[in-house]
């Protein structure tokens, strides 16, 4: 059977031969402070250590793995849905809102997070200005103020946002408003473009130090040009405050940048925030934007949203940038299901300049009478905590016997083989992107990086062109696996596991201030993410229930996943509704919001009023 609808490299439908589930059991040591200073400095000058610890991550395994040489490789998972057949190919860009994105969602509720709709109810009633949001989110947002939540942030253009500001209040006043988000408050990540910031990805461009900066010019330049995803969200009148912190180099899930500042988990501080996206869904989980942009390679926009009790979507591959990555994909991360809809179907509109993303078809959403059907992949979902599996079944259960979804167990072939092959190439793309920001000294990437980063990226300078050519060999398999589960087997299959197998990542003392890296760690955390983006599927993340936390205080959020066929973003937004609907009315005591969570409209009217609003110090 073919595909549903038409698409562009659809992967031909086959089973994969080994569909046993064989959990990894790595021994990546766990290294922290300051003897992982010395290690960094150690494993850059022994190629002997560098080829003793590259044979520990196993990764090399996967080069030697049985019945590959069949298979072709496949070095961008790019799978392009097109127009039906007997459609004409149409000139609609983006999807109409309807009242799930135009009117505030969950009102009946005590406890909910402003969207979009509250912001556009405000500034239409003249209630409320832009100029008042921004006067309001400016002391806190910026660094150098004093505000507890400034370690989420790298660099605010005051003077711009505000003039956007006056500009947006002032179509308001004149009843022309752009669209929805005219007016209202984002964050972009630090490795997408935005004309005049610098894109640091996280890396600290040591202002003060004018060697540091003679050394790594790069670091110092603002972009050109804004990226396609970034420059829409631009184009319909959003407000940027601020450039999002992130994990440096976006190399690991846990958001801990001990140059920049570690965002903070306002749910528990004790907690991290998850990275690499972990400024942007830090500033999410605190209420203090409702939308943020952020990047995906391996979790991304998953894993931060999940520990920050929040909602993200990672696109199909290239739907929203054709970036030079064959992991990597910019995508929205947001507050509510309503204002994730509305940020992707903004940034996902097909760019007619670029010749990858403008061949991609308008998302749909899904046909009236539709296939529900879930696949969970049993084995691998074992794997998680009692605590987080205890959640997802009570969701799953939810779906099952209240929504009437149909709910069938799947497996899935090669998945400790296939994460062996995404996280080195996840590696050996950052370690170009390393020494491009390097440039013109490409081989003294070294001195810009974190001591963790700089062990990651010599490690993999073991990778040879075998191991590359073999973990895309080992993609196309899983490729035309998910297509048999998609065409054949199960039309309509969305795949559910848990986004992470564990209730949000521990802090340790001292973590923040040298970095650490614990490998065994890190690839237990991505134990689910990582599929979507080997594949190119699209899949979203969904707040599912807090746990109670084994340190520090405040109970953590965890998050269940859904993984669609290439195309079906719309379909995982409908899901992801259901499932932002089970968090407030049927989990025990619904959605609950950090101790510190900004109430922005608040301090908004205290500006409006004329009074001096409260400080971001102690809020």
């Amino acid at each position: 059977m073919a595909a549903a609808r038409p698409f562009i490299d659809y992967p031909k439908p086959k089973e994969g031969d080994d569909l046993t589930y064989v959990y990894p059991n790595d021994k990546n040591p766990a290294i922290r402070g300051l003897p992982l200073v010395l290690a960094s400095t150690l494993v850059a000058n022994s190629g002997f250590v560098r080829g003793l610890l590259w044979n520990n991550t196993g990764f090399g395994r996967v080069k030697d793995f049985d019945g590959l040489d069949k298979e072709l490789s496949t070095y961008k998972p790019r799978v392009i849905p097109t127009v039906k057949p007997g459609q004409e190919a149409s000139t609609q860009t983006i999807l109409p809102f309807g009242p799930d994105i135009l009117e505030p969602q969950h009102t009946e509720h005590e406890v909910r997070y402003y969207s979009t709709a509250d912001y556009r109810a405000l500034y239409r009633s003249g209630a409320l200005s832009p100029v008042d949001v921004v006067e309001a989110l400016l002391p806190i947002v910026q660094r150098g103020k004093g505000s507890i939540y400034e370690k989420a942030f790298l660099v605010t253009h005051e003077d711009e946002v505000r003039t956007a500001a006056k500009a947006s209040a002032e179509r308001w006043a004149a009843g022309k408003p752009l669209g929805p988000l005219d007016g209202v408050p984002i964050t972009i990540k630090s490795d997408i473009d935005v004309k005049g910031y610098v894109s640091t990805a996280g890396i600290n461009p040591r202002l003060e130090d004018d060697a540091f900066g003679k050394r790594y010019p790069r670091l110092r330049e603002p972009a050109k040009t804004t990226d396609w995803a970034a420059q829409k969200l631009l184009d319909a009148g959003a407000l940027l405050v601020a450039q999002n912190n992130m994990h440096e180099l976006g190399m690991d899930t846990t958001g801990c940048n001990p140059r920049n500042g570690t965002p903070i988990n306002w749910y528990n501080p004790s907690y991290f925030p998850g990275g690499s996206s972990s400024g942007g869904a830090s500033a999410l989980g605190a209420g203090i934007v409702p939308i943020a942009l952020g990047t995906d390679a391996g979790g991304s926009v998953r894993v931060p949203p999940s520990f920050n009790g929040v909602y993200g979507l990672k696109p199909s591959h290239d739907r929203t940038i054709a970036m030079d990555s064959g992991m990597c994909i910019q995508g929205p991360m947001a507050a509510t299901v309503g204002d994730l809809k509305a940020a992707y179907r903004i940034v996902a509109q097909p760019n007619p300049d670029d010749p990858v993303t403008g061949k991609f078809s308008v998302s749909q959403v899904p046909a009236a009478g539709a296939r529900r059907i879930i696949g969970v992949p049993r084995e691998w979902v074992a794997r998680s905590d009692p605590v987080v599996l205890e959640h997802f079944n009570k969701v799953i259960d939810y779906y099952e016997n209240k929504l009437g979804y149909e709910v069938v167990d799947i497996q899935i072939p090669l998945l400790s083989q296939g994460q062996a092959a995404h996280g080195p190439s996840c590696l050996i793309e950052s370690l170009d992107k390393a020494r491009d920001r390097a440039a013109p000294n490409r081989n003294d990437w070294g001195g810009m990086l974190n001591a963790q980063n700089r062990i990651l990226l010599n490690i993999i300078q073991q990778a040879s062109a075998i191991d590359l050519m073999k973990f895309n060999q080992l993609r196309t398999v899983l490729m035309r696996h998910m297509a048999y589960l998609y065409a054949e087997k199960y039309p309509g299959l969305i795949v559910v596991t848990p986004t992470t197998p564990m209730a949000g990542w521990k802090k340790l003392p001292g973590d923040d201030n040298y970095g650490f890296m614990d490998g065994n760690m890190t690839l237990h955390c991505m134990l689910y993410v990582w599929l979507s983006n080997t594949t190119g599927c699209p899949s979203v993340t969904c707040p599912m229930g807090y746990a109670e936390p084994e340190q520090g205080e405040g109970r953590v959020p965890m998050g269940v996943l859904a993984m669609g066929e290439w195309g079906a973003e719309e379909q995982l937004l409908s899901w992801a509704a259901e499932a932002e609907t089970y968090l407030h009315n049927t989990y025990p005591g619904g959605r609950i919001r950090p101790t510190k969570w900004v109430d922005v409209l608040a301090r908004a009217n205290e500006h409006k009023a004329g009074g001096k609003t409260s400080s971001a110090s102690d809020e």
